[in-house]
């Protein structure tokens, strides 16, 4: 009943009333990503949401645009701007995605939606990460987030799916408040954001 039913209505009315005490923060940030970005305070990118359908997640743009000689963008680490890596320290460029879980893309709590080009190299396993909503934070954000492994994440998004009730999902929303206000696992040690899936060795 939880699932079908009660986590979707606790969605909308969190993510609205959300929207309503962060919307001066929401407008001040959008002026000052407007600035920032020439124009262009927000990302959009298509991600695979529940059973692999496709949707638009919104995130704050944290990064520039810049290219190599050949067209190519640069790394994460060397086009991320200055208010950007603050935004992201204190996971702010997460707000706009309360939008999409109005819309019914997203959930509060769920496995984080990955890339598109990730979809043919899972193994049936590990695209039972969608068998559920997407989620703004998940069991792998509070248990290491960009400092774990594909594998570790894979295990921890696979425990949410089988294990989904309020209980664990009130503990991932007090553990995601509390490692925001620490900024733990905000990034890998190398990297602004993790290295990319590369597969599986046998399927």
């Amino acid at each position: 009943m939880y699932v079908f039913l009660f986590k979707r209505l606790i969605d909308i009315s969190v993510a609205a009333t959300l929207l309503v005490l962060v919307s001066p923060v929401l407008v001040s940030l959008s002026v000052i990503l407007v600035i920032s970005n020439r124009g262009k305070p927000f990302f959009f990118q298509n991600r695979p949401g529940k059973n692999g359908v496709l949707f638009r997640v919104i995130k704050f743009k944290t990064m520039n645009d810049k290219r190599d000689s050949m067209g190519n963008l640069l790394k994460d680490s060397e086009r991320i701007t200055r208010v950007g890596r603050l935004v992201r320290s204190t996971s702010l460029d997460e707000i706009p995605q309360l939008f999409n879980v109005l819309k019914g893309e997203m959930s509060l709590v769920g496995p984080r939606p990955l890339l598109i080009q990730y979809l043919p190299l899972y193994n049936d396993q590990q695209a039972r990460r969608h068998e559920v909503r997407p989620g703004i934070t998940g069991w792998a954000q509070v248990n290491g987030r960009n400092s774990i492994s594909w594998e570790q994440r894979f295990t921890f998004d696979l425990y949410y799916v089988d294990n989904v009730s309020l209980s664990l999902d009130m503990k991932i929303l007090f553990l995601t408040i509390k490692k925001v206000f620490m900024k733990e696992g905000i990034n890998s040690a190398k990297d602004v954001t993790m290295e990319a899936f590369k597969g599986n060795r046998a399927n």
